[in-house]
């Protein structure tokens, strides 16, 4: 089962401030789990779009953007830092239900209230209203555990772990920490003592498990399209890296002889078979605007410098040609693999 704990903001996920008056950040927890191929593909926006455009400590999304990319994916109100789960860890019926219901109109039957046990207070005291919510609205329970270890065993070296990563001494009793230890992975026995009284909350953990339903597939490459500007009434990929090694290619060879241009016919020919012509402009496109940036870059290592294309697109900066260096050692149309190019930046 595939998901993403995300960050979702009190407003829009573009607002860069915090919550004066609770000194909180402006975002709540939600668990959002990939049912079909339809919800990995809108996951993986929110994801995207949390931390290219929501970044503001942690990577945030809002409610608009869940409801744009809601399809194929169920979601559960999540832990104690879930609106949900906070308002009615408060006793704030009013809030949580104002909260349970937006989620409601956006997910219907895909939305669940997420009842928690590791025996913190708070939890304890949000199962009533969240029971009450359940009865009321009929949105349908759903049990689960916070893992964040394996076994209980491991929850001091989890601790110690903890502490190194905020610079705190375990003695510290001011510090956060995941006590009591009951954030590891729990056994079907140990989830039915915690949540006896909760059988339906069981019982639609199964339900979930059997509904997501998602295969993907290996052994294919799925690179981001490069945008091509319009190249004489023409938006395809060769044609564009074409034009970008033909101009490199006077930049890189005042005498361009037969010898080199038929090099570079042959690996673009080489590049378009085997479909990497996005590659090698993504590629070029970073590195061209470290170099126009004055943001310090090597000038590529590895097989990659055997590549013409390369070096005409300004991608290496070592003439391939002068060093008798092979291309096929870079790229081989017998051997069909990902291009390595190396490459050095400040």
């Amino acid at each position: 089962i595939l998901g993403c704990e995300v960050y979702v903001s009190t407003g829009r996920h573009t607002d860069r401030h915090i919550n004066k008056d609770s000194k909180k950040w402006n975002y709540h927890h939600l668990l959002l789990l990939v049912q079909n191929e339809i919800g990995l593909r809108n996951l993986i926006q929110l994801v995207s779009i949390g931390y290219l455009d929501g970044f503001y400590y942690k990577p945030r999304i809002d409610k608009e953007l869940i409801k744009e990319y809601s399809d194929g994916l169920i979601c559960s109100s999540g832990c104690l830092a879930g609106e949900v789960n906070y308002y009615a860890s408060i006793d704030d019926y009013n809030n949580a239900k104002r909260a349970a219901l937006e989620y409601h109109e956006i997910f219907g039957e895909r939305f669940y209230l997420e009842v928690q046990n590791h025996g913190i207070d708070k939890e304890l005291q949000s199962h009533k209203v969240l029971l009450k919510l359940s009865s009321e609205l009929g949105i349908p329970l759903l049990a689960t555990n916070d893992n964040h270890y394996a076994f209980e065993e491991h929850s001091d070296s989890h601790d110690i772990l903890f502490c190194c990563g905020m610079g705190k001494e375990r003695a510290d009793t001011n510090r956060l920490s995941y006590e009591p230890r009951q954030f590891y992975i729990k056994t079907e026995n140990e989830m039915y003592k915690l949540f006896k009284d909760f059988p339906n909350a069981l019982e639609n953990t199964l339900k979930i498990a059997e509904s997501c339903n998602i295969d993907i597939s290996m052994g294919k490459y799925h690179l981001p399209e490069f945008p091509i500007p319009d190249l004489n009434g023409e938006t395809d990929s060769n044609a564009y890296l074409r034009s970008l090694c033909i101009n490199g290619l006077r930049d890189r060879y005042p005498n361009i002889t037969p010898e080199i241009k038929q090099r570079l016919d042959y690996e673009l020919d080489v590049i378009k078979k085997m479909g990497f012509a996005g590659y090698f402009l993504i590629t070029q496109d970073f590195v061209n605007y470290a170099k126009s940036s004055n943001i310090p870059v090597g000038p590529g290592r590895g097989s990659a410098v055997g590549s013409i294309v390369s070096y005409c697109s300004g991608i290496t900066d070592i003439d391939p040609l002068k060093y008798n260096l092979l291309f096929e050692r870079f790229l081989n149309p017998d051997r069909v693999s990902m291009p390595d190019i190396d490459i050095d930046f400040c």
